[in-house]
């Protein structure tokens, strides 16, 4: 297949196939995904390297803390002093970031109860800058897992947390309760099946 071809099947520019061909960039996470689409090839195939090139190459996993559960559902107890460490892989590894496990329903179907998810620590982040976003809360100290959207009415900032399962009635945030996100879930890394 010609670059070409490729550009115009996963919808990247070829200068930037050849770049990538010729090793002076490496392609984002959604640029690797069209490539394998377009190639109907594993990633790890795409990944592989060296002579082994096209064998699956063995996953380099590093380990993040798991803070044990978060409500997915109405605030509930604090969350669990730290009790082990999550493997995630390599590339998903920072150390700005950490693991939940999800309990309540909530988020079904995009999150289920016992799902690990990765989340970015962001607790200055305002909530207008993770509109529609799943992030990890605090309402009056109590964890919560929930979706962001902010109104304004009256000239007032609320709050408001959604999960995805519409039977669970939203949480409003006004003025008089106390607030803060403490991070901005990035991907689900572990579901039991």
């Amino acid at each position: 297949m010609t670059q070409q071809a490729l550009a115009a099947a996963a919808g990247v520019n070829q200068g930037y196939i050849s770049q990538i061909e010729r090793g002076l960039a490496s392609p984002r996470k959604r640029t690797l995904d069209a490539l394998s689409v377009a190639l109907d090839t594993p990633q790890a195939v795409l990944l592989g390297g060296g002579t082994a090139h096209d064998n699956p190459q063995p996953l380099e996993t590093r380990s993040l803390p798991l803070f044990g559960t978060v409500p997915a559902g109405p605030p509930g107890a604090a969350s669990q002093e730290q009790l082990e460490m999550f493997p995630v892989l390599r590339h998903q590894w920072s150390p700005d970031h950490y693991c939940l496990r999800l309990s309540f329903d909530s988020m079904e179907p995009t999150l289920k109860p016992g799902d690990i998810v990765l989340v970015h620590y962001r607790p200055d982040v305002e909530a207008e800058h993770v509109q529609g976003r799943v992030c990890a809360c605090l309402i009056d100290g109590e964890p919560t897992l929930k979706r962001i959207f902010v109104e304004w009415r009256n000239g007032e900032r609320f709050v408001m947390l959604r999960g995805d399962n519409p039977r669970i009635p939203p949480v409003l945030i006004d003025s008089g309760r106390e607030f803060a996100i403490q991070g901005v879930v990035v991907s689900l890394v572990a579901r039991d099946l």
